[in-house]
């Protein structure tokens, strides 16, 4: 989960009453503009961009303040491990690690992705730049990674210049639903676990459209709820509930589906659409998580990296309930632009 972020806006989803989108958290809308006098229309325009001003500087600071902590506990891929499913084994530190990085290999082969396809590549939501920089030197191609968080891009960089990859890896501070990039640059398009921190899905999506290169492949590795089930308008009140309780800890917006994603690439005409739910092959993440902050080197560095370090390890048992219980999917959802 890494630090980028998009202006507060739901109302731009594509409904259309024959589609399989059914959650609302994909489809709040604010009062119709016809009813509202100006003046109204104006404290809802305010009270939007407060919210999307509060909640972009609040993953901002939670990310500038737990990034170091997360380093130096687990490494620089801020992002689930891929295990075996029902695997007993108990790992150790390295194996966790190893974990991660098999996430990114997985994902890769899921998508299709082959070496010679990839030369320009986007790391949007880029943490300290794991990803950009394995991926950068797998392929031998240029990456340039985002985030919201000053931190996170000042540790990538230097990381990336303690490597010698400086010339073909670089970081900056930017908003994933307004990239600086022109249309069509990168071959691949790179989002593992950032997905989730975006309040307009519809706008996510389409500037990962806008920015991969024709025949170019995107990657979405996210955090998802459930897919509803036929006949199914909301979650239940008991899912919704502890989906609230994990985002007041970690700054995020409203959840959706693999399905969501799905019909959202689609309203583009995008091909090989495909998407999988991964959450079996993620089980073993967070109890090795929470098993790692009660160690005493853990527990101590808690406690100096500050209150939202705290406060995001308390909520670490509803991530492992939000699994257990189906509410919580792992979900990668992938697709090609035409050439």
């Amino acid at each position: 989960m890494k630090a980028t972020l998009a202006p507060f806006s739901f109302t731009s989803l594509p409904y259309r009453t024959n589609s399989s989108f059914r959650s609302p958290s994909l489809l709040l809308k604010s009062p119709s503009s016809a009813s509202l006098t100006t003046a109204a229309r104006g404290s809802v325009a305010l009270k939007a961009t407060t919210s999307t001003e509060a909640l972009r500087e609040g993953i901002a600071e939670f990310y500038n303040e737990t990034s170091g902590l997360w380093e130096e506990i687990w490494g620089d891929h801020m992002h689930h491990g891929f295990y075996d499913p029902d695997s007993s084994i108990q790992l150790s530190d390295s194996g966790h690690r190893e974990a991660q990085i098999r996430m990114i290999e997985e994902s890769l082969h899921f998508a299709g992705v082959t070496e010679e396809r990839v030369k320009r590549l986007v790391d949007v939501g880029c943490g300290i730049g794991g990803s950009s920089r394995y991926l950068a030197s797998k392929f031998g191609a240029e990456c340039i990674g985002i985030t919201l968080s000053p931190v996170q891009a000042k540790r990538a960089n230097d990381l990336a210049a303690a490597q010698s990859l400086s010339k073909r890896v670089s970081f900056q501070v930017a908003d994933a639903l307004e990239q600086p990039f022109e249309d069509g640059k990168f071959d691949l398009v790179w989002s593992m676990e950032s997905g989730e921190h975006m309040p307009d899905k519809a706008k996510f999506v389409k500037e990962l459209v806008r920015v991969a290169a024709p025949g170019g492949r995107i990657i979405i590795v996210t955090w998802c709820h459930r897919n509803l089930s036929q006949g199914e308008e909301t979650l239940q009140p008991w899912e919704q509930n502890l989906l609230d309780r994990i985002c007041k800890t970690f700054y995020l917006p409203a959840w959706c589906s693999t399905d969501d994603y799905v019909n959202l690439l689609q309203s583009h005409s995008l091909q090989d659409i495909k998407c999988a739910d991964w959450s079996e092959n993620v089980a073993p993440f967070w109890p090795a998580v929470i098993r790692t902050a009660l160690t005493w080197n853990g527990l101590w560095s808690l406690l100096l990296s500050g209150m939202k370090s705290i406060k995001g390890a308390l909520t670490m048992p509803l991530m492992i309930k939000g699994y257990k219980k189906g509410v919580i999917k792992f979900g990668i959802i992938t697709c090609q632009k035409p050439l």
